[in-house]
């Protein structure tokens, strides 16, 4: 049974889909839902810990995907900002750490050399994780 549904956003168009797939399980279930976006480290062992956003930025995403979550037919949705040197092992494990039954990620349209070049967060939360994972595009 689905009681606990994290769902990773980025801020793009491919995230939004996840979101609004992840409000509807939870609305569907009865489930609570908590959304989360990964600030990602680069730096720090020689020279200062640098995040890709600034903390505004982080609550924007949020704040947006939590409005979409809500028109979708989540009631409560929690928001959660994460910080990681990598943003799928962060999901992971957030959510096996906190209980989660399900992982709710978009993905976008990566092929060839850009897949093997940039890798793909969702491949990686899929190949992870410890419950289900859905993955929307």
């Amino acid at each position: 049974m689905t009681s606990k549904i994290l769902c990773a956003t980025d801020g793009t168009e491919h995230s939004a889909h996840a979101v609004e797939l992840a409000a509807q399980l939870a609305a569907k279930f009865g489930a609570k839902l908590s959304i989360c976006t990964v600030n990602v480290a680069h730096g720090g062992s020689r020279g200062p810990l640098i995040y890709t956003l600034e903390d505004d930025q982080v609550q924007k995403i949020l704040d947006n995907a939590a409005a979409i979550a809500r028109k979708a037919g989540a009631g409560h949705v929690e928001e959660l900002a994460l910080r990681s040197r990598e943003a799928a092992s962060a999901i992971v494990q957030y959510a096996e750490e906190n209980g989660y039954d399900h992982i709710v990620v978009g993905t976008g349209d990566k092929r060839g050399v850009s897949r093997l070049v940039l890798g793909s967060v969702a491949a990686d939360v899929a190949g992870r994780a410890h419950c289900n994972v859905t993955v929307t595009r």
